[in-house]
């Protein structure tokens, strides 16, 4: 072997080393979803630029590894005790479900959630204002919605016979967002029809029996997986030239005809801002679970053309955001 070869390899093994350690020696973070990283990129960027305003930038002084479950939520134990096993220093789990898998993984790591579910009653936390043990978070409450939504959609659509409502029913949740849904239904005097959907085909059945019920307009549940599959879902509706409302905005800027509320991207960034905070020494418990103090009403104005469809003037004035 020649010197200065010899001396290149010395120094890369030199360095390599270093490299490493330095590496290892920032915090680590375990980001744990139950959907797909397609699907919920603008949620994690949302989430990195929360750290970002905590001081943190990925790659340079905070490492974060990323575990999705692809919609399929058996898998989020394994995942969340893999995490754990890394010994990560904290972990962001988004999601009812990952927020629970996380805990029953550890009770000693601190927790960061951000759910749309009431995390008092899911057993995440004693209470909102003063969390005990190893978590906190963000409660979007996207999931108790239901009145308002069919109030929406009627007001957009009033001579609808009968409601739709997607679900995905391996969602612990989808129940209950089904039974909101469907009193504010009966209420309006709609008939309503619950169609299941788990995987990309299903959604597809699902819009074909939706058809076939004759369904006038449909709501979209609050679930990891049909976020992820929401430029399907919004290819669908135009196919069918169905009016559909969803739980996030995203779904409204992709192209879907309205959305109403919380801010979720604006959780998720709120989220990166209390791991940040944690990374710095506070304590989860010493932390508030923060709620959403607004919720918005958005409407795709090209999507409402395009099924012939005129809103009338009053629900236009309500709306927060309007997409032309």
């Amino acid at each position: 072997m020649r010197r200065r070869e010899f001396i290149t390899l010395f120094g890369c093994a030199a360095i390599w080393p270093l490299t490493v350690r330095a590496q290892s020696a920032m915090p680590v973070i375990g980001f744990l979803n139950s959907g797909t990283s397609v699907g919920y990129a603008p949620f994690a960027a949302a989430f990195r630029r929360g750290l970002n305003e905590g001081g943190y930038i990925e790659g340079q002084n905070v490492v974060v590894e990323y575990r999705w479950a692809e919609g399929q939520y058996d898998r989020l134990p394994a995942l969340a005790a893999e995490l754990v096993r890394s010994q990560v220093t904290v972990i962001a789990a988004t999601g009812a479900t990952a927020a629970l898998a996380a805990k029953a993984a550890s009770s000693t790591i601190p927790i960061v959630f951000t759910t749309g579910t009431d995390p008092v009653a899911l057993g995440l936390v004693g209470s909102l204002s003063r969390p005990n043990g190893n978590l906190t978070g963000v409660s979007n409450y996207v999931s108790a919605l239901g009145e308002k939504r069919v109030e929406l959609i009627h007001q957009l659509v009033p001579t609808a016979a009968a409601l739709g409502m997607l679900v995905n029913p391996t969602f612990p949740d989808s129940e209950q967002q089904a039974n909101d849904v469907a009193k504010a239904a009966s209420s309006f005097g709609l008939r309503f029809h619950v169609v299941n959907a788990s995987t990309e085909s299903e959604i597809t059945g699902a819009f074909a029996t939706l058809v076939q019920i004759r369904a006038s307009a449909l709501l979209v549940a609050a679930d990891a997986l049909l976020q992820s599959h929401r430029d399907q879902i919004i290819l669908h509706a135009a196919r069918h030239a169905m009016p559909v409302l969803y739980p996030w905005r995203e779904a409204v800027v992709a192209g879907g005809l309205m959305s109403y509320g919380p801010n979720v991207g604006d959780g998720y960034r709120q989220a990166g801002i209390y791991v940040g905070r944690i990374l710095k020494g506070v304590k989860p418990a010493d932390l508030p679970v923060l709620q959403p103090t607004k919720f918005d009403f958005l409407v795709n104005l090209k999507t409402l053309k395009a099924l012939n469809l005129t809103i009338p003037p009053t629900l236009l004035a309500l709306a927060d955001e309007v997409i032309e």
